[in-house]
């Protein structure tokens, strides 16, 4: 399988040396880290290049949404979470999925466990932690699902407490549970002294309410052009050489991503320890979006209560075009 990226980098990157090579923007969802250390690795091992690309990785944060920055034409390609896309597309902004490398979810609820949880029914009448901006679907979902209301902490009901991106709101006793991924906030817990003995997860991907994060989304008027389908399909391919790279050589690709994160607020230990289970969420993806994978993300966003992220199914959000021809 890794001869089909290496052979496609190669076979999409054939231009003439004398030419400039192609540029792409990426937009990335959230800070410089190990979530994204494929596309770090793709640029610094020379993958882009071979495939006669010109790549910026521009970081995200708190204040930047990466559907707005594509809107503006501040980037060529995001990364973004599906339910963000999907809503921006029946909003007006037309987004496709071009490729989708993680194929599971890392989204979770972490919960003291001496609070007398020990299954999902036991979270009713709690206090829980939710991000929201477009983060709090799934968790709405689920509530739908267990047929818990989010009105206030009562019988049948959760307390529903806004959660920035940090782990305060759980070491201070605020909240029962709290959001967090696999590959982040559920580590500042234990690194803040917390034993994972006192704790009890339940992961979105096995609750049957997870819904696909981190795929690559493009404007759909762009995938009218040819020379941007190439050139989408050659960014794609050396991408995905980074992923599987970075999957095979963990240490490696957190090391790679430190040397780009310009703030200096990534740790080594922390960053080793992301690509880790980053690598979990990627393997089993060779780049394309499984159409199953997306109608769970549907199926489970329209299921969402009263106010659902999206109102219909949606059309032409997605293709197989660009991977189709990365693979190729």
């Amino acid at each position: 399988m890794k001869q089909t990226w290496i052979a496609a980098v190669a076979a999409l990157g054939l231009a003439s040396p004398a030419l400039a090579a192609d540029e792409v923007t990426l937009q990335l969802k959230w800070v410089t880290q190990a979530q994204f250390a494929g596309y770090y690795v793709a640029l610094e091992n020379g993958y882009y290049d071979e495939a006669d690309l010109d790549v910026t990785i521009l970081p995200g944060g708190p204040d930047i949404a990466p559907t707005q920055v594509i809107a503006g034409g501040g980037a060529d390609v995001i990364v973004e979470w599906m339910p963000a896309a999907l809503s921006a597309r029946e909003n007006g902004l037309p987004l496709v999925n071009i490729a989708q490398p993680f194929k599971s979810s890392g989204m979770m609820l972490t919960c003291w466990k001496d609070a007398g949880i020990s299954e999902p029914a036991d979270l009713d009448n709690r206090t829980l932690g939710v991000w929201f901006f477009g983060n709090e679907f799934p968790f709405l979902a689920w509530m739908s699902q267990l047929d818990i209301a989010t009105d206030g902490k009562a019988e049948g009901s959760v307390e529903v407490l806004k959660q920035g991106f940090n782990v305060d709101p759980l070491l201070q006793r605020q909240a029962d549970c709290i959001s967090t991924m696999t590959y982040n906030e559920y580590w500042q817990v234990i690194d803040a002294g917390v034993d994972p003995s006192e704790l009890i997860t339940f992961k979105y991907e096995d609750q049957g309410v997870a819904m696909l994060e981190d795929g690559l989304y493009v404007l759909e008027e762009n995938l009218e052009d040819p020379e941007y389908v190439d050139k989408m399909a050659r960014f794609v391919a050396a991408s995905m050489k980074g992923w599987k790279w970075a999957e095979e050589n963990p240490e490696d690709a957190a090391m790679i991503v430190l040397d780009y994160d310009e703030t200096g607020a990534q740790t080594e230990g922390h960053q080793i320890r992301m690509m880790g289970e980053v690598a979990k969420l990627t393997a089993g993806s060779n780049g394309a979006l499984d159409p199953a994978d997306y109608q769970r993300t549907v199926d489970t966003l329209l299921a969402g209560g009263s106010d659902p992220v999206i109102t219909k199914e949606p059309e032409g959000a997605w293709t197989h075009v660009i991977t189709d021809a990365a693979l190729d």
